[in-house]
């Protein structure tokens, strides 16, 4: 399942300071705020974003796991951004189960998809699979 994409927009700049507070080179609160703003009106409800050394984390309410988006600029140039899943993969093991993450996924990433396809400040939109997973 894809659960990663890559795009690109100016509109997401670091606030100042962000990049001390994160690491040089990388930033993403306004990315996550506006996510966070745009799952809302697509019904997904978010708790609170944590800042990362790598980005920012922003927790999706979600029963049974965590279920989350990872949302950064990518080294390079600065208006390169990456949002991907957490989980990347469409089962997880819980316990001594295994749970089927893919309705969850499904619905996430899909709004996900409508917010950036929606705004035409962002382009480049590009889908993956999360590196070394299934």
């Amino acid at each position: 399942m894809k659960t990663q994409v890559e795009f690109r927009s100016a509109k997401f700049p670091p606030y100042e300071g962000e990049e001390e507070e994160i690491n040089p080179g990388l930033w993403g609160k306004r990315l996550t705020e506006y996510l966070a703003r745009k799952l809302r009106e697509q019904g997904i409800e978010t708790e609170e974003m944590a800042v990362e050394d790598w980005g920012c984390y922003l927790p999706i309410k979600n029963e049974g796991f965590r279920l989350a988006l990872c949302c950064g600029h990518q080294n390079g140039e600065d208006d390169q951004f990456l949002v991907f899943t957490d989980p990347s993969t469409t089962t997880i093991r819980r316990w001594f189960r295994t749970v089927d993450t893919t309705p969850q996924l499904t619905r996430l990433t899909s709004a996900l998809g409508r917010i950036l396809e929606s705004d035409p400040e962002i382009t480049e939109i590009v889908w993956s699979e999360y590196p070394g997973k299934g």
